[in-house]
């Protein structure tokens, strides 16, 4: 999966993500060369749910199950 900025240059290549006791991993490439990983914990995961609107779900379903 790609990320990609407001100008459509790549930013970020998500290669793999993997529940661990840590929380969500997420690993990848930044900009297609520098490899990183990231971990999601719990109270950041809940504390993302303020960011999931409406709108926000209903485009994401759209975009999921659109062409």
């Amino acid at each position: 999966m790609k990320i990609f900025t407001p100008d459509g240059s790549e930013l970020m290549t998500i290669e793999t993500v993997e529940a661990t006791e840590a929380g969500i991993v997420i690993g990848g490439r930044i900009m297609g060369a520098m490899p990183m990983k990231g971990v999601i914990r719990p109270a950041e995961l809940k504390a993302g749910k303020r960011f999931l609107s409406f709108s926000v779900i209903r485009r994401g379903l759209l975009m999921f199950f659109g062409r």
